[in-house]
């Protein structure tokens, strides 16, 4: 570890000085993306049910047709929702929760480790890009002003918010107001004396302890009163509620990330992707509701690093694949529908003769919504997105703003 990677995870933030923008008139817009780490079975959370191939590649943890028992909800004629996303189904008649079918990366590597790098620095089959790709919308974003503009939920900094504008980052778990080996006195001091300099390291440094001790003392406030003695709930429903109370009580905060794990189902893929889905569905309809009329201008994300195996393999379970769903939810969402173009599930149709072909690029996707949601244009795009292909004409008609 070095020098600089000392004082990150010491001050729990990773930040970099830059310059601020200009803030934006009216209301701010706000964008929440979740990554869920280990790659979600897409073809199980939005369900090729007219699709005999997908019933004959998945014997036994295919999600039934609708109207069957433990059926898919319909969505439409194609396709039905995973049982356990129930509690999704009003923002997909409010027309506020759409999905994208065959989307991800056009790298066709299966390890997690590239996979997950491509997607959060926005550059695929690129090992070098030093920043992650909301680092640089961060940069370009009108009206985001100090280092709690961009927030990080979780232990450490992810590659997708590093680089070289001011970020904060809170931990994770029943209590992100715990105290980390730089509160205490003698150890806080020392490093206050270390990085005491007017360069951008002794700079980032105390921006991050001042937005460390911003966000833990509004935290600690309101927490307090809601939870009435009650321990906090764990995972996704927390941090949902988490999210929602800060981008509810800080129009300051422009930008969320969070993810979360346990979502490579090589091994009894039906029972385990119920339970982490239910959970995952409730906290996106608590944070719904939390959000109130914030949800109006807020945009939230849900990505994997690639999708999984068409047929099942002998564990009940399914193997690393390549295409995969992303989920767009929010007020400004042009909701009820799944978009994209959508491959086939015959031999003929798979890629590699194995897995979902991808036919829309994520970063298609993702400055789909920047451009419409966040009003970026061209130029700020490329910046985020070098490499960028274009944006089909449907993907554009993704947010209603």
């Amino acid at each position: 570890m070095n020098r600089r990677q000392l004082m990150m995870w010491s001050a729990g933030a990773w930040l970099a000085a830059a310059p601020r923008v200009r803030a934006a008139e009216g209301q701010p817009k706000r964008l929440v993306v979740i990554l869920l780490r280990g790659a979600v079975d897409g073809l199980s959370i939005v369900v090729p049910y007219q699709e005999a191939a997908y019933y004959e590649a998945r014997p036994t943890i295919a999600i039934a047709r609708p109207g069957n028992a433990e059926g898919g909800l319909g969505l439409d004629g194609d396709f039905a929702l995973h049982p356990a996303l129930g509690t999704l189904l009003p923002l997909w008649t409010q027309r506020h929760l759409a999905f994208i079918h065959a989307a991800g990366s056009p790298d066709p590597s299966r390890s997690h480790f590239d996979a997950q790098r491509y997607i959060e620095t926005g550059t695929p089959g690129q090992d070098l890009t030093p920043d992650g790709w909301m680092n640089r919308l961060l940069a370009a974003l009108p009206g985001a002003h100090g280092p709690t503009a961009a927030i990080g939920i979780g232990s450490t900094m992810p590659r997708i918010l590093a680089g070289r504008v001011a970020v904060a980052n809170l931990p994770r778990g029943p209590d992100p107001t715990r105290k980390l080996p730089i509160d205490r006195p003698e150890i806080g001091d020392a490093f206050d004396r270390l990085y005491a300099g007017d360069d951008a390291v002794g700079q980032a440094y105390r921006e991050g302890r001042q937005a460390r001790t911003r966000l833990i003392a509004d935290l600690a406030s309101e927490q307090r009163a809601a939870d009435n003695g009650a321990p906090p709930a764990a995972g996704i429903p927390a941090a949902a509620a988490r999210i929602a109370q800060m981008l509810a009580g800080d129009p300051g905060i422009r930008l969320v990330f969070a993810d979360f794990g346990g979502w490579d189902t090589h091994v009894d893929q039906k029972g385990q992707l119920a339970l982490r889905l239910r959970a995952l569905g409730g906290g996106l309809a608590s944070l719904a509701r939390g959000l109130g009329r914030t949800w109006d201008d807020t945009v939230v994300v849900v990505l994997s690093e690639f999708g999984r195996t068409v047929h099942e393999n002998g564990n009940a379970g399914t193997d690393h694949g390549h295409g995969n769903v992303v989920w767009v939810a929010g007020g400004d969402v042009a909701g009820g529908k799944v978009y994209g173009e959508w491959p086939g599930l015959t031999p003929a149709q798979l890629y590699q003769r194995r897995d979902l072909a991808v036919t829309t690029d994520f970063r298609c996707a993702l400055a789909a919504i920047l451009e419409r949601h966040l009003r970026l244009d061209d130029p700020q795009l490329d910046a985020i997105f070098p490499t960028l292909p274009p944006i089909s004409t449907e993907l554009r008609k993704l947010i209603a703003g």
